[in-house]
């Protein structure tokens, strides 16, 4: 968020777009830098959130549109992971965002295509603006996916909270532990929810049955981080080009500024 709120007037001062398209938007708090900028730079826009919760998009649009004088906000409601077929495409330049590092969440052939859909949907005035976190020692990256006070393991397990309640099931949650590790071999984080008992666990909701043995590890969510040149490759073979990419001091986050060559 930092190196965004560095940067936010010089990506909106090359961009200069009328709308502002953001995948993933939730509370919209990083995208405000972009907003801030817009204002001082007198650049009036449409922004346009896209996630899955209703209530959240409504609420954090009428918030913005409260804090910014003239600003229209237009909350697209539905999975980008289902495909950008029904997205409307705005007149006048876009500045399509995905902040937060959150293209190291996908495996690398669903992350090509995910971004290879939105490098054909853009015009030659039109520009991408992606964050990654890049490698770093596995001591730092043990520390932030293993904090001490347990954030990421409260919510690792929130996910048996959402299947017990969404499909019906009973996964006796106490008897689970949050497990993370990084692969070297695949530069990515790997996180677990291990079962501290042979479990039979049912999904009412499904009317199935799955067998847990003592020990067994169930993967909830990887989390790849980038170097400059698995970043830029990635890029590459999306469809995008390079217009400039920065880099934090420590060079442990990257924010690339980017252009289709479609």
């Amino acid at each position: 968020e930092v190196l965004l709120q560095q940067h936010a007037r010089d990506i909106i001062s090359r961009v200069r777009p009328d709308h502002i398209i953001e995948f993933g938007s939730g509370t919209s708090r990083k995208t405000r830098h972009l907003l801030d900028a817009c204002s001082e730079l007198d650049r009036p826009v449409t922004y346009w959130p896209f996630d899955v919760c209703e209530p959240v998009l409504r609420e954090s649009g009428l918030a913005l549109m409260n804090d910014y004088a003239g600003l229209t906000v237009r909350p697209l409601v539905g999975d980008y992971h289902g495909g950008l077929d029904q997205m409307p495409l705005p007149q006048g330049s876009c500045l399509y965002l995905f902040l937060g590092g959150t293209i190291g969440n996908f495996e690398s052939d669903a992350a090509r295509l995910f971004l290879a859909e939105i490098s054909s949907r853009m015009h030659s005035g039109d520009a991408f603006l992606m964050g990654a976190d890049r490698v770093k020692h596995p001591d730092i990256l043990h520390a932030a996916y293993n904090d001490a006070a347990g954030v990421t393991a409260d919510f690792n397990l929130n996910l048996l909270h959402v299947l017990n309640r969404e499909l019906d099931a009973d996964f006796d949650i106490e008897s689970f532990r949050h497990r993370a590790i990084y692969s070297a071999q695949r530069e990515r984080i790997e996180m677990y929810l291990v079962s501290g008992s042979a479990q039979r666990v049912r999904l009412g909701a499904l009317d199935c049955e799955i067998l847990l043995g003592s020990g067994e590890e169930i993967l909830t969510e990887i989390s790849h981080k980038f170097t400059c040149d698995s970043l830029l490759s990635l890029l590459g073979e999306s469809g995008f080009t390079l217009r400039q990419h920065f880099e934090a001091e420590d060079h442990l986050y990257s924010l690339v500024l980017a252009r289709s060559m479609q």
